[in-house]
């Protein structure tokens, strides 16, 4: 096997080896002791340290030694099922995802299977501060409903009537409680509290008025936290996730997602850069203390050239002492992503059955429409996986994972591979318009990239699940998820030049029109942050007139910017086309080579829909106990397709599901604007309602005066429908 050295990096190889062998499995010393077992072999035969990712023939890399599965925990070593959490925790709604678990399930049942037909729109509220997408699942406490609003306030409506009681204005810049919060009920020395970030702030308010009791210091954070004991636990959207004292906001302890150096994982990049952070949420064990952690891809996406490696903890979930911050295990989903195919939610901590006896899991959906079972003290697989063989990718420079993990079971909830039979049939004009679309793509299991060769990734950037994530029915033990069934195109492209530090060059106008508008996105220079692309060798990729199309009106993640005058336009364009300064000239042979990547254009025909047969949205329930799908439906409606005969395809949707000791499944977030009722055992649609905007986060439910109210965000969602708005609707029962 021809090994390339490089430096003194150590150990990859082995770390992909002994991680097909179950390495993972192993305790510390076991892992020590063979990958020093393993190192010295390596170094005997070739006279040189080894490096990780260095496997650079193809024909090498097809020999590498694989296990056909990764086996499921055995039943002895399955953990016994613990104590439910408190009963209140599924009547109240003390935190976004309804309680610790992230369960969204109710015990209230006052609405149900035979009266569901009657709910009524009870209260509305509108913040009138603004219109824009808010993700958070709103909180109820003593009577208190609390949601952050487009304006970034934070506001206390009365639960019974949705009129606004208090407000809190953030006046240091960020959304407050982007997707949600968490309130801690306090002790004798210190009050109840709302606990949330907003930009790099961690706030405390009292619920009863918004009071602030503290604002300190914090990370940025997408997802609610979770409290054990007196620690607050935080997934930073960042990197890392991080453990706060609850009563004073000092902060505690701070877990790497990309280990540093001497941490365990930290071999396992050969040039760590950014990325595996926490922007999908995290639940928490309170009986045992364990936080539960799931993690980005690494940055920049698609381009795994800069890191490689197996990439840890990118594409885990994670279990984390919460008073400590220790890492307990993890499990990976996909080896050195070049896909960007995040965790994108919070895992459920579910309770199943085994062997006839209740087992204590974590059940964590995925962009890929997997679901992953785990233990939720050992992290072993509850069902076995496969190892499946992965494409060798042909970019120079990169080398992929040799396998990529696939659950036997559950079975998934979306396709997974993107065929020509999946081409739409719908029209002529559809099905030769997505054909033209796909011509000269590639297509198929993991696909790897090829500068200039696009493909078709299924599911696409948007998944699969998505934020929203599951819900999960401690009753019947079916876990629920909506989710889109919407391909995208990706395409690489060889830059013309070497990525070079642009703050030490010779500033432009282009470069502070740059500065002031782009940077914060794009990065200083140019290489992406978050879900923004790089824009480095923009001119290979896009003409002048494309951009100056592009900058007024926006697209995908990028926000319009109208305020640019036709100078500022015009320096921009000279600016990210490099015309407007000398560049250093690159090495003769460059370390590595460079590439970027256009964004994340999804597969639509000639009018707009997804680019594949239906069902282009679904909502399933997975039966964890067999592994089977309980049922899986269309989940939304196009209604002018249904009026030309069309059967019910789905739409896109990003509203998750909640489910109630009524048997019902609630869920909104489609193209038509409605939230609906299902029966939860059957998947009969039974109620529904037209929200003035797309419903924008999971529906939360709660009791007031004996009276159970369904509420729902609906302030737009642009994945779905371009219209934004400031909207939150409660339904009940008409009262007697």
């Amino acid at each position: 096997m021809a090994l390339k050295h490089c430096g003194n990096k150590r150990k990859g190889v082995l770390i992909w080896f002994a991680h097909s062998l179950g390495f993972r499995n192993f305790d510390e010393s076991m892992r020590t002791n063979l990958t020093l077992l393993l190192l010295s072999l390596v170094s005997t035969v070739t006279g040189k340290p080894p490096d990780y990712w260095a496997v650079e023939d193809a024909k090498a890399r097809e020999k590498l030694p694989l296990y056909k599965t990764i086996p499921a925990a055995k039943p002895e070593e399955m953990t016994p099922a613990a104590k439910w959490p408190k009963k209140k925790d599924f009547i109240d709604w003390r935190r976004s995802q309804g309680d610790a678990t992230s369960s969204r399930y109710s015990l209230l049942d006052q609405i149900n299977l035979d009266n569901v037909s009657d709910l009524e729109m009870a209260w509305i509220y509108r913040s009138e501060d603004g219109k824009a997408n808010v993700q958070a699942n709103p909180i109820v406490v003593q009577g208190v409903l609390i949601t952050p609003t487009p304006g970034k306030r934070m506001v206390g409506l009365d639960a019974a009537t949705g009129k606004e009681l208090w407000s809190f204005r953030n006046e240091k810049g960020g959304q407050p409680a982007f997707r949600g919060m968490v309130h801690w009920e306090g002790n004798e020395k210190h009050e109840g509290r709302i606990l949330f970030t907003a930009g790099e702030t961690l706030y405390a308010l009292r619920p009863k008025d918004g009071k602030v009791l503290f604002a300190k210091p914090g990370p940025e954070v997408r997802a609610a936290g979770a409290i054990f004991k007196n620690v607050l636990v935080l997934a930073g959207f960042r990197k890392d996730v991080f453990g706060f004292d609850v009563r004073t906001g000092e902060k505690l302890w701070t877990f790497h997602t990309i280990p540093e150096e001497g941490e365990f994982g930290h071999e396992t990049w050969d040039r760590p850069e950014n990325g595996a952070n926490c922007w999908g949420g995290m639940s928490l064990d309170a009986h045992r203390g364990i936080a539960y952690v799931s993690t980005g891809s690494p940055k920049p996406n698609f381009l795994g050239h800069t890191h490689r490696g197996l990439n840890l903890f990118a594409n885990c979930v994670i279990a984390i002492d919460a008073l400590t911050g220790k890492r307990i295990w993890h499990f990976q989903e996909i080896r050195h992503d070049i896909w960007d195919l995040d965790i994108p939610c919070a895992p459920n901590l579910v309770t199943v059955t085994r062997n006839g006896r209740k087992v204590d899991a974590v059940a964590q959906v995925t962009k890929m429409g997997n679901t992953l079972v785990l233990d939720r003290v050992t992290g072993k697989p509850l069902f076995p996986f496969r190892l499946k063989r992965a494409p060798t990718s042909p970019t120079p420079g990169e080398l992929t994972s040799p396998y990529q993990p696939a659950p036997e079971l559950p079975e998934p909830f979306i396709r997974q591979v993107f065929t020509l039979e999946d081409v739409p049939d719908r029209s002529p004009e559809a099905r030769a318009h997505v054909l033209k679309k796909i011509e000269g793509t590639r297509f198929g299991f993991y696909q790897t990239h090829a500068p200039g060769m696009p493909i078709v990734m299924m599911p696409g950037t948007h998944g699969g699940a998505e934020w929203t994530g599951a819900c999960f029915d401690p009753e019947s033990e079916l876990l629920y998820v909506s989710a889109t069934e919407l391909p995208s195109i990706v395409k690489i492209t060889r830059t013309d030049r070497a990525v070079v530090d642009e703050t030490k060059l010779t500033s432009t106008p282009g470069r502070k029109v740059y500065e002031t508008f782009c940077i914060a996105c794009h990065g200083p220079s140019r290489q992406g942050v978050g879900v923004a692309p790089s824009i480095v060798g923009l001119s290979s990729r896009l003409k002048d007139q494309d951009v100056r199309d592009l900058i007024p009106k926006g697209r995908g993640s990028m926000p319009p910017l109208p305020v640019l005058d036709k100078k500022q336009t015009d320096d921009l364009i000279e600016y990210l086309f490099d015309r407007d300064r000398e560049y250093p000239k690159p090495p003769t042979r460059p370390e590595r080579p460079s590439y970027g990547f256009g964004g994340f254009p999804k597969l639509f025909d000639h009018e707009g829909y997804p680019g594949i047969k239906p069902p282009w949205g679904i909502l399933a329930a997975i039966d964890l106990n067999s592994g089977r799908l309980a049922w899986k439906i269309p989940y939304g409606e196009y209604e002018e397709l249904t009026a030309q005969g069309m059967p019910l395809t789905g739409t896109r949707n990003f509203g998750g599901p909640l489910v109630t000791k009524g048997d019902l499944v609630f869920c909104s977030g489609t193209a038509d604007n409605k939230i609906r009722a299902f029966d939860k055992t059957s998947g009969k649609e039974l109620w529904s309602a037209r929200l003035p905007y797309v419903g924008s986060a999971p529906p939360a439910t709660y009791g007031i005066n004996g009276r159970q109210y369904i509420v729902v965000p609906a302030t737009g969602n642009v994945r779905v429908t371009p219209t934004k708005g400031d909207a939150w609707v409660a339904f009940a029962l008409p009262r007697k």
